[in-house]
């Protein structure tokens, strides 16, 4: 008899069948070692759109809403039938007594299995390969442990009732609103208010009023002192005025020393903010040169969103960091000794462990990879390295002054041991990217009670500043963190959507006409459109609210560790649902804001 391996993606089956010894090829899965191996095309199962359930729902209409299926039912996905037919006719062979589960591990990769085996009525006995590399050791590995897939029952409960609870919000809401408002206006559980915090911001700046303040200047030996803020001009002029030709006097010379602890290993979202802020890729980008990396066994799985390591990779991860400090421009650090052990924390790691590369790297050809996997690739071997070395340690100098009664500040540092930015700075130089570093260069050896007679003294103009634009890197900080202090200290998943969902209702908004990417100098914003600000306008505080998503994933982790039932999380969200199309009201001066044509 025969297992029948469903990978996610073809490109993954070919690796689990080359790895597991299926290597005959034929139409549509491999064979071989009493094993066939195929694929699904990501999601082959789609729940079925409204119109489905009732053709009166084809036409959108006020008096139909709330639109609320039961029970929820699925079609085949367009243009994915054969892909469908190939794996449920491999299900249904009589010399097939096993299916394994073999898609990503996650939510995500659950329901995409979960909802084929259905489909296809199939009731063979499954079993879960669940693996965080695609390594051909940690496949055979995760295979030799192989774990019934009955333990995995509520991970595709919360994936289900996650994906019918975007379905309800998505039909019913968009409807409502659009039919209100006579245009199309789309609404999402995550998108809207993750495009309500831009509209804040956006008004933020808009109605920012920017404010003149002046600062003193004193010019030292080799150092620059300066004053507290002067909001009145003629005050900082007459302040100027008494301290020139006025002898200055150090005051106070304080020394201490700091210690910066390396940096945290990635998850998929530190991961997408710093190739953003490094090479400007957006978060999809950043994601889809993971995920190719991950297939090429060169990294582990990306949708992760945990920084640590477990205990029982200390071992792999000491080899890992040795081999990537020797590619360039790596192999010019000196006495390198990794610390393996801050990097570990079993209670940190839930269903995958932080992004590191794989033993895949000795014989791989990093030179030879696309320019973007390749920048993402090395960043990530900077972390390892950086996570792995020693503490960065400076002397941090603040000096005081005082002339003609006013009082003068200079910082500085002097670097102890450079640690872990040795190697951030050695591969910012290789990437021509200025070092990060700190306030203030090495001041001179000031010492208390010393004086100088007749320094410099300059008055300069400064103002306020408005808040920034959203880049993607900031609104990827924004969503995980939105409704932080409001959620229950227990819940695993904070903020709007998870890491491996973020970078699609990005670029959803954006393609929707909501959001507008901006070029200003090096960095591209993210700003709303006329149209998305006024649909904030028009939607109730419970659809914008971060609050309302951090709830809901708060409880789609109680549906997974088996605490709330999923009906319960359906109702909850159905009457939700009917409330707001019961008690919604339109707004006056719709036509200012959504003018026709």
């Amino acid at each position: 008899m025969s297992k029948l391996i469903i990978a996610e993606k073809p490109s993954v089956a070919k690796s689990i069948a080359s790895a597991l010894g299926a290597s005959s090829r034929a139409d549509g899965f491999y064979e071989g070692s009493g094993l066939l191996v195929s694929w699904c095309v990501g999601h082959l199962v789609s729940p079925m759109d409204a119109g489905g359930y009732d053709e009166r729902f084809k036409k959108w209409r006020y008096d139909d809403l709330p639109i609320l299926p039961e029970p929820f039912r699925y079609v085949l996905a367009s243009g994915k039938e054969d892909a469908f037919e190939n794996l449920r006719a491999l299900m249904n062979r009589s010399d097939v007594d096993t299916i394994v589960n073999a898609c990503d591990a996650g939510r995500e990769g659950e329901l995409i299995f979960r909802l084929v085996y259905e489909m296809a009525g199939c009731r063979k006995p499954v079993l879960r390969l669940w693996i965080s590399s695609m390594e051909d050791s940690a496949i055979r590995e995760g295979f030799s442990d192989l774990r019934p897939g009955t333990d995995y029952e509520t991970l595709y409960q919360s994936a289900l009732c996650r994906q019918k609870a975007d379905w309800l919000v998505g039909i019913n809401a968009t409807r409502l609103f659009s039919v209100l408002y006579h245009r199309t206006l789309n609404v999402g559980r995550v998108q809207t208010p993750t495009l309500a915090m831009m509209a804040d911001r956006d008004a933020k700046i808009t109605l920012f009023h920017k404010e003149k303040y002046h600062l003193l200047r004193l010019m030292l030996d080799g150092a620059e002192a300066v004053s507290e803020k002067f909001t009145d001009p003629a005050e900082a002029e007459q302040a100027a005025a008494a301290c020139k030709g006025s002898a200055v006097t150090c005051t106070s010379v304080t020394k201490a020393q700091k210690k910066e602890q390396p940096p945290k290993l990635y998850d998929l979202t530190t991961l997408q903010r710093e190739a953003n802020r490094l090479f400007g890729y957006t978060a999809k980008q950043t994601l889809d040169y993971a995920q190719s990396l991950y297939e090429k066994k060169l990294l582990t799985y990306p949708r992760t969103d945990s920084r640590y390591l477990t205990s029982d990779m200390a071992e792999t991860a000491s080899c890992v960091i040795h081999l990537a400090a020797k590619l360039p421009p790596f192999d010019g650090c000196t006495n390198f000794f990794p610390l393996v052990e801050a990097m570990i924390s079993d209670k940190d790691v839930s269903d995958h462990h932080a992004i590191i590369p794989t033993m895949e790297i000795e014989k791989a050809d990093i030179k030879g990879l696309p320019l973007g996997e390749r920048n993402l690739f090395l960043l990530v071997c900077c972390k390892l390295l950086c996570a792995s070395a020693e503490p960065y340690v400076y002397e941090a100098v603040t000096v005081t002054f005082d002339c003609g009664g006013y009082s003068f500040t200079a910082k500085g540092k002097r670097i102890l041991s450079e640690g872990w930015r040795e190697i951030d700075r050695i591969f910012r130089t290789s990437l021509k990217e200025k070092p990060v570093d700190g306030d203030g260069g090495t001041l001179p050896d000031f010492t208390e009670g010393q004086t100088f007679d007749g320094a410099e003294v300059a008055v300069t103009e400064h103002f306020t500043q408005p808040p920034k634009p959203y880049t993607e890197d900031t609104l990827l900080s924004a969503m995980e963190n939105a409704g932080k202090d409001d959620t229950p200290e227990d819940a695993e998943r904070k903020g709007l959507g998870t890491p491996a969902t973020r970078a699609a209702i990005i670029e959803k908004l954006v393609a929707t006409g909501f959001v507008e990417r901006k070029r200003a100098k090096k960095a591209v914003s993210l700003v709303p459109a006329h149209t998305g600000v006024s649909l904030i306008t028009v939607l109730p505080e419970q659809l914008q609210s971060p609050l309302l998503t951090a709830e809901w994933e708060y409880r789609l982790q109680q549906v997974e560790r088996g605490e709330l039932s999923p009906d319960e999380f359906m109702i909850g969200i159905a009457d939700m649902l009917t409330e707001l199309v019961k008690t919604y009201k339109v707004i006056s001066g719709a036509e200012v804001l959504f003018p026709s044509g």
